[in-house]
This record gives C-alpha cells, structure tokens and sequence, in this order.
C-alpha cells in the first residue's frame, strides 16, 4: 500500500473533535449538495477535506501550526490547482454556521455545481 493512502487512513481513524465537527456538516453531501472527502493526498500532503469537483482544499489549523509552515504548504498545493482556505480549529468550534456560510460563498462563487438543476428549476 502507498504510504501517503496509508498514512491518510490513519488520519482519518484518529480524527481530532475539530475535524469530526467539521465532516459531521460536510458528509454525504449536507453542504448544498457538494461531495466533500477527508484526509485526502494530494501530492505529498494529506489535506483535512477536499471538495476534488471544486478543486477546494479546506484546511484546519490548531495551535501547533506554523504560520510559515502552512503558507508554503498551501503555495504547493495551490500549485497543483487547488484553492486552500484555513480556517483555526476555535472558529470552527465557536462559529460552525459562520465557517460553513464561508465555504458555500467560495463554491458558489469558483465552481460549477456538481448537480445543477435543470434550467428553469432555479430559485
């Protein structure tokens, strides 16, 4: 087995409370419809969720992140074509409805809906 898959399973069998938080709102398509995967590879990272239809890439930092750190990672992941938001583990915590309004404003603005309605359904 590929160690970077290996790897993003063991990630996802030990998730912390933020993450678990998070993907309890992402899963099974809850978020407007758009399907969301977690402890994802890509490249030589791992990243917390990946919406692959949007080419978003959501991030979660604590306080063992380094700043420095995590811009350079985001900058080879963007690289890649990706789009990488981070949000900290207490905005998610203290303001899931605020992270989540987020997200969908960034998917609605740079993608495509994965399942749009037929013409003329629309609201």
């Amino acid at each position: 087995m590929d160690g970077r898959v290996f790897r993003a399973r063991q990630l996802r069998r030990n998730q912390t409370d933020v993450e678990k938080l998070l993907w309890s709102r992402l899963r099974d398509r809850q978020l407007d419809g758009w399907k969301f995967r977690r402890q994802e590879p890509i490249d030589r990272f791992t990243v917390d969720f990946l919406c692959a239809d949007a080419k978003l890439v959501i991030e979660l930092d604590g306080g063992q992140h380094s700043v420095e750190t995590d811009a350079e990672r985001s900058r080879m992941i963007e690289a890649s074509g990706y789009l990488v938001i981070r949000f900290w583990n207490n905005d998610v915590n203290d303001n899931i409805e605020g992270v989540l309004a987020r997200i969908l404003e960034i998917l609605r603005a740079d993608a495509p809906h994965p399942n749009p309605l037929p013409h003329g359904e629309r609201e």
